[in-house]
C-alpha cells in the first residue's frame, strides 16, 4: 500500500466528516492525511494495509479515529486536553495524536482489527416511522430481525420517541427523543407491539460489557456529544439478543413464518457491506419466504442503504409480502439528521 493511497483514504474521510457536521473529525483526518506519522507499529501496519483502506471498504480512517477516541474516553491526558471541547492548534493536536500512536500502539493495534460499528441511534427515526406506517396496514404483533445489529441499540426503537411536525410517535416513557428535520407527510400514530426481537452480527457488542460499551461510544465523534448522549440512553434498554453469525445464516432459521405475526427484517447501512454472494443468497431466501407469506404471516424487508444515485442521503425502502410490493418510504441522512418522507398514503 503506497502512502498516497493511505493519504487519499484519510482525505476522503475528512470530506465525509465535514459533510456530516464534524469539523473536528475533518480536521483530524486531514492531519492524518498530510502529516508525517511517527515511526512504529501503527504506522507500519496502516501503511502496509492489505486491503482497500477507504470508507467504501475497510474504513481504516474510522478504525484509527475510533481507537484514538477510545483512548480519550478512557482518560488519556494529552488527548483529553486537545480533543473537544478544547480548542488547540493543529501542531498541539498532532503532537498528542503522535504520542498516542506510539505510547498506546498495542491498544490501537487491537482496536483496529475490527471494522467500525457505529450503531447510529438517530437512524432509528426511519425505523420508527416505517414501523408505524407498516402497522397501519398490518395490525399484527411484530417480530424483529436486524442484520448487522452491532450492539442491538436500534432493535429497541419502540423505546424511542420520534418528534414530527404536529405529532410525536412515542411510547409511554421514552428513554430518548429523536428530532430529525422532517419534510413530507407524517405517518399515522399506530405503534406496533413487539413480541420478539433478535439481531445478527459477525462481531456483536454487548452494551452491558464495559469493553464493548466503550467501543460503541468510541466510533461516535468527539465534537458531537449529543450523539454520545443518545447512545448512552439507548444502552440503558439494550436487552435484545444479538447472536454472533453471518447475517444470512443467522436470518435463515427465523424465516419460518409464525401465525399471527408480522416478521420485519431490517438493516441500516449494513447490507451494502455484505459480500455479493451473501447478498444474492440472502435475497433469494427472503424472496422464497415471501412467496409463501399470507395475510396472517406477512413478511416485511426494510433497508436504509446507499443506493448509488445522485440523490442525497440513503434510501429507506420497504419490500412487503404477500404481493411482493416495493415502496420507497423516504430518503434520509446517513446519520438520521433529516428525513424526507416520500410515501403519501
Amino acid at each position: 500500500m503506497t502512502p498516497e493511497v493511505i493519504a487519499a483514504a484519510f482525505a476522503a474521510q475528512a470530506v465525509h466528516c465535514a459533510n456530516l457536521e464534524s469539523p473536528f473529525m475533518a480536521r483530524l483526518c486531514t492531519l492524518l492525511a498530510t502529516r508525517d506519522w511517527p515511526a512504529g507499529r501503527i504506522r507500519d501496519r496502516i501503511f502496509a494495509w492489505p486491503g482497500n483502506p477507504s470508507h467504501r471498504a475497510d474504513a481504516v480512517p474510522l478504525r484509527l479515529c475510533g481507537a484514538l477516541h477510545a483512548l480519550r474516553l478512557q482518560g488519556d491526558p494529552a488527548l483529553m486536553l486537545t480533543y473537544p471541547p478544547h480548542e488547540v492548534s493543529d501542531d498541539d493536536l498532532w503532537q498528542a495524536v503522535g504520542a498516542a500512536l506510539t505510547d498506546h500502539a498495542g491498544a490501537i493495534d487491537r482496536f483496529i482489527d475490527s471494522p467500525p460499528q457505529t450503531n447510529e441511534v438517530r437512524r432509528a427515526g426511519g425505523l420508527i416511522a416505517a414501523a408505524h406506517w407498516l402497522h397501519a396496514r398490518h395490525p399484527l404483533p411484530f417480530r424483529l430481525t436486524e442484520l448487522g445489529a452491532s450492539g442491538g441499540l436500534n432493535l429497541m426503537f419502540d423505546y424511542f420517541a420520534l418528534a414530527l411536525p404536529g405529532r410525536t410517535l412515542n411510547p409511554a416513557e421514552p428513554v430518548l427523543a429523536l428530532q430529525p428535520d422532517w419534510t413530507g407527510a407524517v405517518p399515522p400514530y399506530t405503534p406496533p407491539k413487539i413480541v420478539d426481537r433478535m439481531g445478527v452480527d459477525l462481531n456483536p457488542l454487548d452494551p452491558a460489557d464495559p469493553h464493548d460499551a466503550l467501543r460503541l461510544q468510541a466510533y461516535l465523534w468527539a465534537d458531537q456529544p449529543h450523539r454520545l448522549d443518545l447512545t448512552r440512553a439507548a444502552m440503558t434498554v439494550a436487552t435484545a439478543p444479538v447472536i454472533r453469525a453471518d447475517a444470512i445464516d443467522g436470518l435463515t432459521p427465523r424465516l419460518i413464518h409464525v401465525p399471527g405475526q408480522l416478521h420485519l427484517i431490517y438493516h441500516t447501512i449494513a447490507w451494502q457491506y455484505f459480500p455479493a454472494d451473501r447478498q444474492a443468497q440472502g435475497r433469494a431466501r427472503i424472496e422464497e419466504a415471501g412467496a409463501v407469506a399470507t395475510p396472517d404471516t406477512p413478511l416485511a424487508w426494510l433497508g436504509m442503504e446507499a443506493d448509488g444515485t445522485d440523490a442525497p442521503g440513503a434510501a429507506l425502502t420497504l419490500r412487503l409480502w404477500p404481493g411482493d410490493v416495493t415502496v420507497q418510504l423516504a430518503r434520509m441522512d446517513f446519520h438520521g439528521r433529516w428525513i424526507d418522507w416520500i410515501v403519501t398514503d
